[in-house]
């Protein structure tokens, strides 16, 4: 997403990293390699190891090692042999629903635990903490990997628990990008959100608010300020950009979407900077003060500006220095035999548009978990083939006038066509040399959200004059599906 002003312009609020680069920088091992005989040690007769099932190791709890665990099960693996160990609290769960259902105000039925634990984001079985204990994995939860050997393939966790591994999987996600405490950035009263104890301090706080302040024109800022107004609070959201999701939306796309929050009552102040935040006589933040020297009242902040793969136990596998993260090959295999990396941390190669990137999403952190260990455990040896896919779905809670939910697949480079009047549909394409590269669609039918997937992977010829001469949106898309149908028969 460096010279990427003409590519997927998605670096920081979508979170899609990708330089323009077709080779990985470190050499990995060939694809025809036996994992198994990366199983060298982890049979130890030994009282000096925390964990008893020593085979497979997953360091994180995040969506990526749900959709793992499942996959370890799947395939008969897992009993006895896997261990996940966690800086959280919670056996792993469906991350999106921190800034979308969870904030929902208190009377609007909020999701909350135990009912998005992985994997009932895509359909599966929900993974409560008994799942994992009738599975036979055994979780070591609140205690996060701060070092790792490689020679003696070993993890050691904060309370200094020692702990062995025959593979091992990192799937440590991303910490949230926050502001320095020298201009306020770790007041009461400050958020950030990554996890759920993030959610309901913020929840907390939300109980008392009264002027709310979103920092952060993204995705992140974007669905925590549709949750505020459902709370009734006096909400803006600020950003140094000129326009909402720059890194995605068209101008007219995010005037749109501007203009609809406006009508929830969402205030925004644009293409400013902050000097730092401010605080009462209690020490809790009271405002925001500007570049310019003004102030901004604010009892509730909220920071939303990106997230760093946490990734610096793990240094010594090989970090990719351009869009961060550890580097892995197509099969997620890092640098080093037996140690593998999925979900938001890893830098792998995107195969379809023939360069590196790494993708903070939960759709690709549920498929690269699942592709991990499928290769892991049996012969698989066909490469990640991911195609970049974001949405978003803001305005659910119960009363609110209208709900949003809109999906982009593909990537976001050349011309665009705009069809459709935002009552409630709007498509927009984005055409390079006459080939369809990605589409994003609002308020679409389930068989129209079918079908973006499709056109984006196809990347059919298409006629962009034609497009353009498309009534509606249904019109449109009919448009594209042909160029696919065309093409096929060719």
């Amino acid at each position: 997403m460096a010279s990427l002003s003409n590519s997927l312009q998605l670096k920081h609020g979508l979170a899609l990293w990708c330089p323009h680069s077709s080779s990985l920088t470190r050499p990995h091992p060939s694809s025809s390699i036996r994992f198994r005989s990366f199983h060298r040690n982890f049979v130890v007769a030994s009282s000096s190891f925390s964990n008893d099932n020593r085979e497979f190791v997953i360091v994180g709890g995040g969506n990526a090692a749900g959709y793992a665990a499942r996959t370890f099960v799947e395939h008969g693996m897992a009993d006895g042999r896997l261990c996940i160990v966690s800086k959280e609290a919670y056996a792993p769960y469906e991350r999106p629903a921190l800034t979308k259902g969870y904030l929902f105000p208190l009377d609007t039925k909020p999701a909350r635990l135990p009912g998005f634990h992985t994997c009932v984001g895509s359909g599966g079985e929900r993974q409560t903490p008994e799942w994992y204990k009738e599975k036979g994995i055994e979780m070591i939860y609140e205690d996060p990997v701060i070092s790792i050997d490689t020679e003696k393939q070993t993890l050691t966790t904060n309370s200094g628990k020692l702990l062995k591994y025959g593979s091992l999987i990192i799937s440590t996600v991303c910490t949230a990008s926050r502001f320095p405490g020298k201009i306020g950035g770790n007041l009461p009263g400050v958020h950030y959100i990554r996890d759920v104890a993030d959610a309901d301090s913020l929840i907390s706080s939300l109980e008392k608010a009264q002027k709310v302040v979103i920092v952060g024109g993204d995705y992140i800022g974007m669905e925590v300020a549709a949750a505020a107004v459902g709370w009734k609070l006096d909400t803006m959201i600020i950003f140094p950009e000129n326009q909402l999701l720059q890194r995605l939306f068209t101008p007219s796309l995010a005037q749109r979407y501007e203009e609809l929050y406006k009508e929830n009552g969402v205030k925004f102040l644009k293409g400013v900077s902050i000097k730092n935040l401010e605080a009462g006589s209690d020490g809790r933040v009271t405002a925001v003060k500007l570049g310019d020297g003004s102030t901004i009242e604010a009892d509730t902040i909220i920071i939303g500006i990106g997230a760093k793969p946490a990734v610096s136990p793990f240094e010594v596998v090989g970090l990719n220095d351009t869009v961060g993260g550890i580097q892995v090959d197509g099969l997620f295999r890092t640098s080093v035999p037996g140690i593998f990396a999925v979900g938001d941390v890893a830098a792998f190669p995107l195969k379809m548009y023939d360069r590196v990137a790494r993708v903070e999403h939960v759709d690709h952190a549920r498929q690269s978990a699942q592709h991990c260990v499928k290769a892991l455990l049996s012969a698989q040896t066909h490469t990640y083939d991911y195609l970049p896919y974001f949405y978003s779905r803001v305005f659910e809670y119960e009363g609110s006038p209208r709900k949003v939910w809109w999906q982009f697949f593909g990537d976001n480079v050349g011309e665009t066509v705009e069809i459709g009047n935002f009552d409630p549909k709007v498509a927009t394409f984005w055409i390079d040399s006459g080939k369809l590269k990605g589409v994003l669609l609002e308020s679409g039918s389930a068989e129209e959200f079918k079908l973006l997937p499709e056109l984006a992977r196809s990347q059919p010829s298409i006629d962009k004059a034609i497009l353009q001469k498309a009534s509606s949106v249904e019109e449109a898309l009919e448009i594209a599906k042909a160029s696919v149908l065309v093409e096929q028969k060719a």
